[in-house]
């Protein structure tokens, strides 16, 4: 039995259990210090004798299940699942690649179910949440904002609902791609409507749930998601909200988790803005444009982009400076640097010229542009140190 199995039956008979996270021993690549490391790898943990289940804080009879052929059956459908499709993958609390802000939260998930690109879990997100049912504008708003918020770099994260989450998904299909986390097994969808939005975003993106294939949506699994896409995310944006909502819940997760909370104000007569209106009373910052956002984030994201580097390529040395005052670098940084050339050139055009995908090549972009070694212009990535555009050069090279 190898770890993988192993930790399938571990998850089916404990499911978000503490005593499990507690339990099970994390990639040394994880810890700190090697001698603070405790616990089991999952296929040891499992041949533990009772007496060692108990005093991990185990109930009685959960090794029995774990062992038992309800478990086996779990593990041989999951294993299924993720041998369907190559961009099927299950992130466990003891996987070096489980995304280290979703760490910090209260009650993390043992287990995710990713359909996509996995690493978007590592960038820099921020959630952007509202009205099932907004108004126009506010519609308008959360894909204006959430494009905003991808232009800048930024994975943008919701839950799949109707209106807000809609809209800030659609908006942001393009790199860096979005993140849907959704209340059903990552093989189901809710609301049905949006099946082809949640295979586009699956494409692009990522779709995530703490839940396994099969599973439909249930009530309580609503603001259980709403924890994993405040514990992702760097800040919560509110766009639109009525005073019960769930894009409320959000919002309280994240600000207990210390993330930051924005939320924007609306007409003081528009019942879809009140949730916001009360949000700022306790505290959330008032926004009222994109970049204040992107502004207060900007240490943060430095702290998320230097983890993105580690997980994705490993550590590397800060880029040196060349003549003229333009950094070197090696690897597929020097190919992208070498496919800019003095002009900038646009997304896609890197992707022909560097001959990378577009997983490999967002993240070095992302990285240059915190690095202070690129500025994109109207969708233009363009050298530090090159002749400014005019708009109309722009205009054409677009």
């Amino acid at each position: 039995m190898d770890a993988l199995d192993a930790f399938l039956r571990l998850h089916h008979a404990a499911g978000n259990a503490g005593w499990l996270r507690e339990a099970l021993r994390p990639s040394e690549s994880l810890a700190l210090e090697a001698e603070d490391v405790a616990g089991w790898p999952p296929e040891q943990l499992l041949a533990a004798p009772v007496a060692d289940w108990l005093s991990a804080g185990a109930p009685i009879g959960t090794r029995e299940a774990a062992l038992g052929p309800d478990a086996a059956a779990y593990a041989h459908a999951v294993r299924a699942w993720l041998a369907a499709d190559p961009a099927h993958r299950l992130l466990g609390w003891f996987d070096p690649d489980y995304p280290s802000l979703l760490r910090e939260i209260a009650n993390p998930p043992t287990a995710l179910f990713v359909h996509g690109h996995s690493e978007r879990l590592w960038w820099p997100q921020i959630a952007v949440v509202g009205s099932r049912a907004p108004t126009p504008a506010g519609r308008e708003r959360a894909a204006r904002w959430a494009l905003a918020f991808a232009e800048a770099g930024y994975v943008v994260t919701s839950g799949l609902a109707a209106g807000v989450d809609a809209a800030a998904h659609a908006a942001t299909l393009d790199a860096p791609g979005t993140v849907a986390v959704v209340a059903t097994g990552p093989d189901r969808c809710f609301p049905a409507a949006h099946r082809r939005l949640q295979a586009d975003v699956a494409r692009h993106g990522a779709v995530v749930t703490e839940h396994p294939p099969g599973s439909d949506a249930r009530p309580e699994h609503f603001p259980s998601r709403n924890r994993i896409i405040a514990g992702l995310s760097l800040a919560t944006v509110v766009v639109e909200a009525a005073h019960r909502s769930g894009a409320l819940i959000t919002a309280r997760l994240a600000a207990e988790t210390g993330r930051e909370v924005f939320a924007l104000p609306g007409a003081p007569e528009n019942l879809k803005a009140r949730g916001c209106h009360r949000l700022i009373r306790d505290g959330a910052i008032l926004a009222d444009e994109p970049a204040q956002v992107i502004d207060a984030l900007a240490t943060g994201t430095g702290v998320a982009i230097g983890r993105l580097r580690s997980a994705l390529r490993g550590p590397r040395p800060s880029p040196a400076v060349a003549t003229g005052g333009l950094a070197l670098c090696d690897g597929e940084d020097e190919r992208v640097w070498q496919a800019l050339g003095p002009d900038g050139a646009g997304f896609d055009e890197l992707l022909q010229r560097a001959g990378l995908t577009t997983a490999t090549l967002a993240p070095i972009l992302l990285a240059m542009e915190l690095d202070g070694r690129l500025t994109k212009q109207h969708g233009v990535y363009i050298p530090r140190g090159s002749a400014p555009h005019t708009r109309a050069g722009l205009q054409r090279r677009r």
